[in-house]
Order: C-alpha cells, then sequence, then structure tokens
C-alpha cells in the first residue's frame, strides 16, 4: 500500500487518546478525513484497538517543537506490537476557552494538559492565571463546560470549544509561532514506502552492548556511510539506571544499500534492534527546513 493509498482510506476507524476535541482528534481527521475518529482515555486503549483490529490505525504523538517528547510514548512502542506506516505534523494553536459570558479578568486558573500548559507558558505568567494540569485537553474544556466556576478557564483547540459550547477569550496561547506536534500513524501489520517513493523515514529502537563506547562505535557506520539520523533520544527501563533504550530516526530505507551498512555496524555493537517502520516523509519536514534556512538568512 503506497503513501497516497493510506491516506485515502474510505472505511475504518482511526483510534486516538483523549477525548473529542483533542489535538490527537484533529491530528486524525486533518490525516484521515475520511475514517471515523475514536476517542480512548489511554495511550495503551489506542493501541490495543489497533492491535485487536477494532480501529485501523492509531494516531499517537511522540513529540512537540517547543514542550518536547511525549511522556510514557517512547516505554509502549517496544512492546506494543503496532508498526510505524506514516507521520503526520498538526501545527497546535492553543485557545483559551470558558463558559459564554465569562470575563478574561474574572480568570484565575486555567486547566489542561501538562504539554499544553508547558506550551503557553509564559502567555499565562503574562496574564497572571495559574495552570493547573489535568489529563487531557478536550477533558479540561468539558469540565469547565460542566461547572459553575467562572474562575476557571480552559486551554484546548477551537473544535472542543465548539464542541462543549465554551467561548475563547484569548486566541493562539501559544507562546511560540511554530508550535508543532509530530504524531506516528501506527497500524497492525508492517507496510512499509516503496524506494521509488521519495525521501523515506525508518525508525527504530536499540540497546548498545554494555562495553567502553559502545555508543560511539554504534552510530559510527551512520556517519562513515553518509546516513543522516535526525532525532536520538535515550530513555531507561526496566526500573534502573543502566539498562538504557534509544529511540532514532533517519533519513533513508532499509533497502539501501549505504542504510544496511550502518545498520548492520549498529546492530553488531547492540544486544537489541526493533526496526519500527519505514515511511514517506511528511513534505513538513521539508517546508520547516526551507523556513529555518530563511530565517538564517535573514538574520
Amino acid at each position: 500500500m503506497t503513501h497516497t493509498s493510506r491516506l485515502s482510506v474510505a472505511e475504518g476507524k482511526i483510534a486516538y487518546q483523549g477525548e473529542p476535541g483533542a489535538n490527537s482528534h484533529l491530528a486524525a481527521r486533518e490525516a484521515f478525513p475520511k475514517l471515523e475518529a475514536v476517542a480512548y482515555p489511554t495511550f495503551e486503549d489506542a493501541l490495543a484497538a489497533v492491535k485487536s483490529g477494532d480501529a485501523l490505525y492509531a494516531m499517537i504523538p511522540i513529540e512537540n517543537s517547543v514542550a518536547g517528547r511525549v511522556a510514557d510514548i517512547h516505554h509502549l512502542l517496544p512492546n506494543a506490537g503496532l508498526y510505524i506506516v506514516a507521520e503526520h505534523f498538526l501545527r497546535v494553536r492553543h485557545q483559551l476557552m470558558a463558559k459564554k459570558g465569562t470575563p478574561l479578568s474574572s480568570v484565575k486558573r486555567v486547566m489542561s494538559h501538562t504539554q499544553a500548559l508547558g506550551q503557553c507558558r509564559n502567555t499565562l505568567r503574562k496574564l497572571g492565571i495559574t495552570p493547573v494540569p489535568e489529563a487531557d485537553t478536550a477533558g479540561s474544556a468539558r469540565l469547565v463546560s460542566q461547572s459553575s466556576d467562572l474562575t476557571t478557564a480552559a486551554i484546548a483547540s477551537r473544535l472542543a470549544a465548539e464542541i462543549y459550547g465554551l467561548e475563547i477569550l484569548k486566541s493562539d496561547m501559544e507562546d511560540e509561532s511554530h508550535n508543532t506536534t509530530r504524531f506516528v500513524v501506527l497500524a497492525a501489520e508492517p507496510d512499509d514506502a516503496d524506494t521509488d517513493q521519495g525521501p523515506v523515514i525508518t525508525t527504530f529502537i536499540f540497546r548498545v552492548r554494555n562495553i567502553p563506547a559502545a555508543l560511539y562505535k554504534a552510530l559510527g557506520g551512520f556517519a562513515t556511510n553518509g546516513v543522516n539520523m535526525t532525532k536520538l533520544e535515550s530513555y531507561q527501563t526496566e526500573g534502573t539506571f543502566n539498562a538504557t533504550m534509544f529511540f532514532a530516526d533517519i533519513e533513508g530505507h532499509l533497502k539501501q544499500h549505504l542504510v544496511q551498512l550502518a545498520m548492520r555496524e549498529l546492530s553488531f555493537f547492540s544486544t537489541e534492534v526493533i526496526v519500527l517502520g519505514t515511511y514517506p516523509s511528511s513534505p513538513y519536514r521539508k517546508e520547516a527546513a526551507e523556513l529555518a534556512s530563511g530565517l538564517q538568512i535573514s538574520t
């Protein structure tokens, strides 16, 4: 199945974590407008829906350009038994909302997901509003709609304001105009991109051998073979500070000779390598790179 046919799937469900109106809901509708977007309370539930066949795909946030990586995802992916088949970038716009008729001056507290609050930190400080972490952006909007407390607002999407009948008191609360979240689309079966589909990303997880300079040696093959690594993150496993796993993205296909050489060297210095998928690179990557290049030139 090609990238184009993935995005034109006409029937089925796509799972996301959160409540209706969450940014994951927006991402699912944006990338798969013909699929039914279904909310699940936790990431585990959304992944399990794909594994069981209740949903074709899961739309899962993995990192944000302001707040960094999304907690827990790196721990869940290796054991989920699912495969990355696409990526999607969502420009995140946060709206400050409250019950209709509430003046901005009366708002003292705001509820939202920790990531959303972090992405609006400076704006909230200027407004003198105290952040209150909750499990979900859209869920915070629902709580505000059900409350009679006019001193409490929520930060969520414009869709959430529509769903829960709230009034937007301040639009685009995010501190940075580039505030963007990267999502990965997970499926029950691998569906790797073709080698002739253009730029692709390969995502994998690995654990290096317990020898001196193992990480340096494991990554050396990517440098010597000219394979660009766009992401490398470490995280602890098994409740110890010795078992470190690494999550990585590279530009390239596993069928390409230089990528094969690099992966072979990685495997030699690793005790475990799990490939999560090879999928088309989102056009957003090129757009963001061109924008960043233009900004550097102008300064």
